[in-house]
């Protein structure tokens, strides 16, 4: 039934906020208003999967059978969570996949949160109908990333931690979004540091487009046109609606 479905939920958990829509998988658009609730203090499992059943709820899908796809901030292998960003340690090693099925008494579909936003961006997005290898960044909080290659999701690719070389930190703590606001940089300042960042990763895998998201991609032209690499880099079409529409895609594959 899910893979002849037209509609399906997604919903995105992030370290502050928990989305959720329902979305018309033949035009990658919400089709219901957005329903938000904070993430509870220390996003501890059971409290998260709770504000998940009350945005389920206010999206009036508690218990229908549309497919339904969920987004979270970690690396996710078969169902369980590899890492925690911005949410409690209590997933690491998780069977979250499993948790969520049994506390919501439904099938889901448990990923990355950057690799829904790049899979929104490849099926309905900026990325939609490109070739061969895109790479979509978050900017945010910290860098992710979503590697997508003639379609086809490589997941879990954690592209915001390469280092660079003779610095103890990783590219996410240098050249976020975050790192910006903490170190007060101007648009100018802050676009040397996604130099260093998209050179590298260039460098790396010789990408045929670069997809930036995040919320700040809705300023992209006070600094992506700061940018000097070979790679055609452009703003994300979905912007914070892209975990979700990534999410509800995912869940009928």
């Amino acid at each position: 039934m899910a893979a002849k479905s037209t509609r399906a939920v997604g919903v995105d958990i992030g370290g502050t906020g928990i989305k959720g829509g329902i979305v018309d998988l033949e035009r990658g658009e919400l089709i219901s208003d957005r329903m938000k609730v904070s993430t509870p203090k220390g996003a501890k499992p059971q409290d998260v999967l709770e504000a998940v059943t009350v945005v389920l709820d206010k999206l009036g899908v508690t218990d229908e059978a549309l497919p339904l796809g969920v987004a979270f901030p970690a690396i996710v292998k078969a169902g369980r969570t590899l890492s925690a960003a911005n949410v409690s340690d209590e997933w690491i090693g998780f069977e979250a996949e499993t948790f969520f099925e049994n506390g919501l008494g439904r099938d889901i579909h448990f990923a990355n949160d950057a690799d829904v936003a790049g899979v929104a961006e490849v099926r309905y997005g900026a990325a939609k109908g490109v070739g061969g290898l895109t790479i979509l960044t978050t900017l945010g909080t910290g860098i992710g990333s979503a590697m997508i290659y003639d379609g086809t999701l490589i997941p879990n690719s954690e592209l915001g931690h390469v280092h660079r070389a003779n610095h103890g930190k990783d590219a996410e703590a240098y050249a976020a979004y975050s790192a910006m606001e903490r170190d007060e940089l101007s648009w100018k300042k802050w676009a040397s540091r996604l130099q260093w960042y998209y050179s590298h990763i260039e460098f790396l895998f010789s990408p045929d487009l670069f997809v930036v998201g995040g919320g700040v991609s809705k300023h992209a032209d006070h600094f992506l046109p700061l940018l000097d690499i070979r790679t055609p880099i452009v703003p994300a079409v979905h912007r914070n609606n892209a975990g979700i529409i990534g999410a509800a895609s995912l869940a009928v594959d």
